[in-house]
């Protein structure tokens, strides 16, 4: 469990920094337009969780807010915190998995993968579609479609890359105890 990773310690500053840089530059040269208006598919979103489980949850909010402002020179705050809160959802996850030291087994894949899917569908329809209703009068039928479509989208992306990004992470962590003294 990495509780540190709530903390701001400079180690989790730096990576906030380089964490919202790097969301940015994906976000803007791995988007790919779905058809749908505003909703694009975002190779990002595996980068986000990643990040999440490493990190802690902060990386997506800034990111998006970053992004947005460089790419349409305005924000949508209820889609920002819809990013902010799916890293803070994964977030809490990566406190029941030890990652940093090298375990992320099959079982907890598929319990982080249930988190996010479950994550990416609340953020996406309650923050992002109703928030769109409520605060920008968009009509139910274009917020629903655009919702349906991301959350559809972000769940394989994360799915799929973000499990493959996770598991190289913990094999690259060196397992307690695995060390041993001759």
């Amino acid at each position: 469990m990495n509780k540190d990773m709530w903390k701001l310690s400079p180690k989790n500053i730096a990576a906030l920094g380089i964490g919202s840089a790097v969301f940015v530059i994906v976000g803007r040269f791995a988007s790919i337009p779905s058809g749908l208006p505003n909703t694009n598919f975002e190779l990002v979103y595996a980068f986000l969780a990643m990040i999440a489980m490493i990190y802690g949850p902060t990386v997506g909010f800034i990111g998006h807010v970053i992004l947005d402002l460089m790419m349409y020179g305005q924000t949508w705050w209820n889609w920002n915190f819809a990013a902010g809160f799916l890293g803070f959802f994964i977030g809490l996850y990566a406190l029941r998995v030890n990652i940093d030291q090298g375990e992320f087994s099959a079982k907890e894949m598929v319990i982080f993968n249930v988190v996010q899917v479950v994550a990416n569908a609340i953020v996406w329809f309650l923050l992002g579609a109703v928030g769109d209703m409520v605060l920008n009068s968009e009509p139910a039928a274009k917020v629903f479609a655009q919702a349906g479509l991301t959350t559809l989208m972000d769940g394989l992306t994360i799915a799929v890359l973000g499990t493959i990004l996770l598991k190289l992470y913990a094999g690259s962590r060196v397992k307690k105890g695995s060390l041993h003294k001759d």
